[in-house]
């Protein structure tokens, strides 16, 4: 069974203070995505296999660790999730990434596909699903089941602020992929945005509204 890890680290919870005002321009909101995707990455690499390498320090030889098979790849979900892609890249800078795209129907609030491009290798590799906002958890579920028709068996998924009634949603279609949420809000409006929520993250890490 898949665990679903609430982060409650000082850091995150500053920094999604800071993307949560409205009056944060884009640069800063972009900055703070990046930086919050880094403690996040940092959370859902703990597990990570290591093996034992011999190296030579300065002083004499010794046995390091160093992570095993080194096969990762980061999924953003086009387009807000790439907002994320640079702050995890800067802590697995050796992953792969690929990309899919999904919008959500305005009258059904059910994801579409429109774009699917992955590594050759995805079905060997520990993929890392990131999207910074889960409202009903539609484009998660749609993604996680492309990268499983894939061959991925490896998988987890990174948000940064997640509705309870998505999380219950991906639980209950991905009961085998862990979630790692940066802040659990309190509802779903009328209108499928998170409440208290950031507003729509696309349109504010790329300033286009």
């Amino acid at each position: 069974m898949a665990k679903t890890f609430i982060m409650n680290h000082p850091l995150i919870s500053h920094k999604i203070g800071i993307i949560r005002k409205k009056e944060t321009g884009t640069k800063e909101f972009r900055e703070n995505i990046s930086e919050i995707a880094m403690l996040l990455c940092y959370e859902a690499t703990r597990d990570l296999e290591l093996e034992d390498v011999e190296i030579e320090t300065p002083i004499c030889r010794t046995v390091s660790k160093e992570l095993k098979g080194k096969k990762l790849a980061v999924v953003p979900i086009l387009r807000a999730g790439l907002g994320m892609v640079e702050g995890m890249l800067a802590m697995i800078p050796a992953a792969k990434v690929g990309h899919i795209g999904l919008y959500r129907d305005p009258q059904t609030l059910k994801p579409v596909e429109y774009y699917c491009k992955l590594p050759a290798d995805v079905g060997e590799r520990q993929i890392f699903v990131v999207d910074p906002m889960f409202a009903t958890g539609g484009s998660a579920i749609a993604a996680v089941q492309m990268l499983k028709e894939h061959g991925c068996k490896k998988l987890c998924f990174l948000c940064i602020i997640a509705a309870p009634e998505g999380v219950r949603a991906f639980q209950e279609a991905h009961p085998d992929v862990d979630l790692y949420i940066g802040a659990l809000d309190d509802h779903l409006n009328e209108h499928g945005y998170i409440v208290p929520g950031l507003g729509d993250a696309g349109d504010r890490i790329f300033g286009t509204k």
